[in-house]
């Protein structure tokens, strides 16, 4: 009988394999023996994704490509051109527009459109209620996963999303999928826009994210779903310090096991 090692957090549980708790080789070492690694993360809206992968992207030195925030470049896009106005999309325009859209980042990980920086405005909460729209557009997501996967090539990469292992990267070496409770996320996201300056209530920000969910795990094109193969994180009520460490011993098990065969 496999035995496991039982994690509690508050008020739900988490449950990890016992042989997690055995370090057997160095990260470090495993991270040189496998050429061109390639994590992903995907998982809800707000759970966290994008600060854990740029977090093990800068500490292992590997490329961190926010697959979101070029879907968010769209959608301001779509906004800034009227596409997208009170719900309703022009999905055909946008779609005819897709070779205008030159979406690029920065040296400091900033999102650039077409020449200019938007990392401000593409966290706005106008953006946020349009995202799941732009992005359920066949057309707009081919032409994203093909830019995420040329941005990719040739480098070790942490992508974050909601069809990074599923569809993407379905070979990645390691994939996790995120999830959290939809209050803690939103109270995550009220503080992070407030950081930002920007004012919003609550209740705003929750709908928001309950609505997000609902769209992103129901449309017919990458329906936000956990790869078979994925190992699922529910970090409601971790510390940064308790999914640093969990997050370092699923890689490191997960490359161990594949250098071994």
């Amino acid at each position: 009988m496999a035995s496991f090692l039982f994690v509690k957090t508050e008020p739900k549980h988490v449950i990890f394999p016992m042989e997690m708790r055995t370090f057997v080789t160095p990260l470090s070492i495993l991270i040189k023996m496998n050429d061109n690694i390639t994590i992903a993360i995907d998982g809800v809206s707000g759970s966290g994704k994008s600060t854990m992968a740029r977090t093990l992207a800068k500490k292992y030195g590997f490329l961190y490509v926010d697959s979101g925030a070029m879907y968010r470049a769209v959608t301001y896009y779509a906004i800034q051109h009227h596409y997208l106005s009170d719900g309703e999309l022009l999905k055909n325009v946008l779609s005819a527009d897709l070779n205008k859209i030159d979406i690029s980042f920065a040296k400091d990980g900033h999102t650039i459109l077409n020449g200019q920086d938007v990392e401000k405005e593409i966290r706005s909460m106008d953006v946020a209620a349009g995202v799941s729209l732009v992005a359920a557009v066949p057309e707009v997501r081919m032409a994203m996963v093909m830019l995420q996967r040329a941005i990719s090539a040739h480098n070790s990469v942490v992508m974050d999303g909601r069809d990074i292992g599923t569809v993407v990267f379905p070979n990645a070496n390691v994939k996790l999928f995120v999830t959290s409770d939809p209050k803690v996320r939103a109270q995550r996201r009220l503080d992070e826009l407030k950081a930002k300056g920007t004012e919003v209530d609550f209740e705003s920000v929750l709908k928001n994210i309950v609505e997000r969910d609902r769209i992103d795990s129901t449309r017919e094109v990458s329906p936000l779903t956990k790869a078979d193969d994925a190992i699922e994180l529910d970090n409601s009520y971790m510390s940064i310090e308790e999914q640093n460490a969990i997050l370092d011993k699923i890689i490191s098990e997960t490359l161990a096991k594949k250098t071994s065969k």
